[in-house]
């Protein structure tokens, strides 16, 4: 698969999700077996581009390509001087963001709000394909099936934004109103694939091999990306590519080897953000990691008291050595999706882009 002269190698996508897919995040789920991974937020407000957030959001060093960068914005000249920065600085697909449906962003008309403004869509589309064309960089875009139920639009904005350009869409199955609340669904998906020639991604409550290949069977999509099943599961694009691959589920992954994936990543995130927000900010990747394990509820309650790295590391590698006394293969978790009040506030909190 392509997007633009850049070609990936597989279909599966980490999505890009705000205080999730900073570059540690995405290097992991790339090493793991992701084809592709899209940024978290940039904002396209200048005077924010200098502040501590935005400055390691557009810090790449040391990623592998293809590097995409997702901007958010209302404002189709400062999306344009958004694209441009963020090429400068190493972006090889600008990603446009249609589909945040958090509140601080949708009530200044960013993120999913701007599909209930076709025409201030568009110029944003064609504003930033302006601005990245003569850098030969690709545009892509990711949007939501609508702002409500009954205002589903995205086969009219896909096309439009084909017409102008873009050179992938990807399309989460839930409209503006749901939030990341009930089923996605996707028909719309399977409607805007068979409206445009560009490639379409399928995103939304995609939490396991078989539902991978059904959606990709149903939707005729090209790519599926994954956001919150890939949290605390970065191995999860492996499993998916070896089902795909050969109709088999492969073993889980071996206890120490998941430690091993966890310490590493916590070695990268600490360089990142430094110790004291590195601890901070680690703890929900932690969490994410054992919360369905035996003792990971405690051990999770236990690890949030805990305020340096080394004490972090040690806690981490303690409790899955002890793990893997009972367990050489991690235990087989409920990958159900949790949506509940705290991951709601923390993701609202990450999506002010600033």
């Amino acid at each position: 698969m392509f997007i633009g002269p850049h070609e990936l190698p597989n279909r599966l996508f980490v999505a890009p999700m705000a205080g999730v897919t900073d570059r540690p995040f995405r290097q992991l789920c790339k090493q793991l077996g992701a084809g592709y991974a899209v940024s978290e937020m940039v904002t396209s407000r200048k005077d924010l581009w200098n502040s501590l957030k935005t400055s390691r959001r557009a810090n790449h060093e040391g990623e592998t390509a293809p590097i995409s960068v997702q901007i958010a914005g209302t404002d189709a000249a400062m999306m344009a001087e958004a694209a441009a920065y963020n090429i400068d600085r190493g972006a090889q697909i600008i990603d446009i963001n249609m589909g945040c449906p958090a509140k601080k962003v949708c009530n200044k008309w960013a993120g999913s709000a701007l599909m209930q403004d076709e025409p201030l869509a568009l110029e944003i589309v064609q504003a930033v394909v302006a601005a990245a064309a003569p850098h030969g960089v690709p545009v892509t875009l990711k949007m939501r099936t609508g702002w409500s139920q009954e205002n589903k639009n995205a086969v009219r904005i896909a096309r439009a934004a084909e017409s102008a350009g873009v050179a992938m869409l990807t399309v989460h199955g839930r409209t503006r109103e749901q939030g990341y609340k009930g089923q996605a669904e996707y028909d719309t998906i399977a409607a805007v694939k068979a409206a445009v020639k560009v490639p379409v991604v399928a995103n939304g409550d995609i939490t396991s091999p078989e539902k991978a290949q059904a959606v990709l069977a149903y939707t005729g999509a090209d790519a599926i990306m994954i956001g919150r099943a890939a949290q605390g599961r970065p191995w999860i694009f492996g499993d998916i590519a070896h089902y795909l691959a050969t109709g088999e589920h492969r073993a889980a992954p071996l206890t120490q080897q998941v430690k091993q994936w966890l310490l590493h990543h916590l070695d990268d995130h600490y360089k990142l953000y430094g110790e004291f927000a590195g601890v901070r900010t680690a703890r929900k990747h932690i969490g994410w990691a054992v919360r369905a394990l035996p003792g990971g509820e405690d051990f999770r309650a236990r690890m949030n008291t805990l305020e340096t790295c080394a004490t972090q590391v040690q806690a981490v590698a303690d409790f899955f050595d002890a793990l893997s006394v009972a367990h050489d293969r991690l235990p087989l978790v409920d990958t159900a999706l949790e949506d509940d009040e705290a991951a709601q506030d923390a993701r609202e909190a990450a999506c002010t882009a600033n």
